[in-house]
């Protein structure tokens, strides 16, 4: 008997993920759009299929133009997708050349990062506003995500290879062979055998913390290994020396607590808007650098507002959205 011949066609739900891509891309997306995507991929695990090769067409869109930028190769970027049978351009051909052309120069947030980007909602593990969440990569690794994390696996061979997204997490790797974890984080490569590291990867900065054992961190062929209670820290300025800190300090947020010492307001306020609902806006430029020493817990951090205002006589406003301003 003859197999049938098959033909490979246009993939409606492929179609549909791309337009979301777009929308929440390279529009203006507000939080019902959002949550409308969210609705749109809890329909079927073929949606969330879709949303994910999508993202995964994005990220390669991205990595093709910056590519093409960086040899100045081209005025615009074109990017090859899955091949299929011959036919008509369609919209997500147009549309994903649309994404590489623009990916490389514009890559789009949320408004005041209230919500997550795309890259974000695509990663494989991803937690909320003060949600955290332990996932076990393999039985000799585990990781423990903290607040408005995402985490993506990357297939390699003979390999158990993840990627940072953005956010921080906790690793604890315990290898029996002689094949490391690898954690990618922006342009950088963090490895360990046998140690417990704190990554994290926030606005293009990454710092990396060894709490035990040994932990290799490399980008554009440097490279430093920590100890333990050693940081360092890299970003587009490059690697930096590693410096000792406070490790139980670095991992505090794994016991509820967030630990400032001499830190201006304006860094405590960033890292208090990982963690509460809304966003808390400073408008007063002294007012961003007034110290603060303290230890706040996560699961209070509704009194973090009171607790400035009366510390720093502030000004303080309420917004719709849970917006809050500071002067």
């Amino acid at each position: 008997m003859t197999e049938p011949t098959r033909t490979s066609g246009p993939d409606p739900l492929l179609d549909e993920a791309l337009d979301w891509v777009v929308r929440l891309k390279a529009g203006a997306p507000t939080r019902a759009d959002v949550d409308a995507l969210q609705r749109w991929r809890a329909q079927s695990p073929d949606h969330e299929e879709a949303f994910r090769q999508a993202a995964r067409l994005l990220r390669t869109a991205s990595a093709a133009a910056r590519e093409l930028a960086d040899e100045k190769a081209a005025t615009a970027a074109v990017v090859a997708l899955p091949s299929r049978a011959a036919r008509p351009l369609t919209r997500r051909i147009v549309l994903g050349g649309a994404i590489a052309a623009a990916a490389g120069y514009m890559m789009i947030r949320p408004p005041l990062e209230m919500w997550p980007s795309i890259e974000e909602l695509s990663a494989d593990y991803r937690t909320g506003k003060g949600e955290q969440r332990k996932v076990m990569l393999a039985p000799d690794i585990s990781v423990e995500l903290n607040t408005q994390t995402s985490l993506a696996l990357r297939s390699a061979p003979n390999e158990t290879r993840v990627e940072l997204i953005s956010g921080e997490a906790s690793v604890v790797a315990r290898r029996s062979s002689s094949t490391p974890l690898v954690m990618l984080a922006r342009d950088g490569r963090i490895s360990a055998l046998q140690a417990d590291f704190n990554a994290r990867c926030i606005d293009g900065v990454v710092s990396v913390t060894c709490l035990d054992g040994i932990v290799t961190v490399e980008q554009d062929g440097r490279s430093v290994q920590l100890r333990k209670a050693e940081q360092v820290t890299y970003s587009h300025a490059g690697l930096q020396a590693s410096l000792p800190v406070d490790a139980k300090q670095v991992a505090a947020w794994q016991t509820g607590l967030l630990i400032f010492r001499d830190r201006p307001l304006a860094n405590v306020v960033d890292e208090v808007n990982r963690y509460r609902a809304g966003k808390i806006i400073i408008t007063n430029a002294e007012l961003k650098r007034r110290l603060v020493n303290g230890t706040f817990q996560v699961d209070k951090l509704d009194n973090f507002v009171a607790q400035v205002e009366q510390l720093f006589g502030a000004r303080i406003t309420s917004l719709p959205g849970g917006v809050v301003l500071m002067s």
